[in-house]
């Protein structure tokens, strides 16, 4: 009798457990939550975080400058598959995020952390590796930019804030 109670409790333990680890994974399958925004860190239970100097994701833009105003083509690119990610534009001299997002590939969405669409993030789990962007600059004057992406390869293994180069404003609309 007693084992078969210790028995009984020990599967409800299990199942539980399971339910709430499938529920957890499940609420970041369809992208980043708002409170990845600022730090750009995904919230997984046990994630293990990597050095953004040894990760394969590249994140580029064939504009070393921009005006105001302008669209900017952004890509990212990855010699193994990640499924998750988060891309932002910040301004180099404090950090802020800044400008929207005009165009996105298939399996993202935009995210408003601040401003409408001024965050990507994906849209489903599926596995990624070239992703092409387009982000607009405010038509006011915001100074110099870089873009940051956080990617998870899978639910336990991610790379956070991994830049690009400057891309430096020039000139008033």
């Amino acid at each position: 009798m007693e084992d078969n109670r210790r028995a009984h409790i020990i599967i409800i333990g299990w199942a539980c457990t399971t339910l709430c680890l499938v529920s957890y994974t499940a609420a970041f399958s369809h992208g980043a939550s708002l409170s990845a925004c600022t730090d750009m860190m995904p919230r997984h239970l046990r994630a293990q975080l990597h050095s953004p100097s040894n990760n394969y994701v590249t994140v580029h833009t064939n504009m070393s400058f921009y005006f105001p105003g302008d669209k900017v083509p952004v890509t990212v690119r990855s010699t193994r598959d990640f499924m998750g990610f988060l891309l932002q534009a910040r301004k180099v001299s404090n950090d802020e995020i800044t400008g929207t997002f005009v165009f996105i590939p298939p399996g993202s969405k935009l995210l408003t952390c601040f401003e409408d669409g001024d965050t990507v993030t994906h849209s489903d789990k599926s596995l990624k590796r070239n992703l092409s962007f387009v982000w607009k600059a405010p038509d006011q004057p915001i100074g110099d930019i870089k873009f940051f992406i956080s990617v998870v390869q899978s639910y336990f293994v991610y790379w956070a804030k991994i830049e690009s180069a400057v891309v430096a404003q020039r000139g008033q609309n």
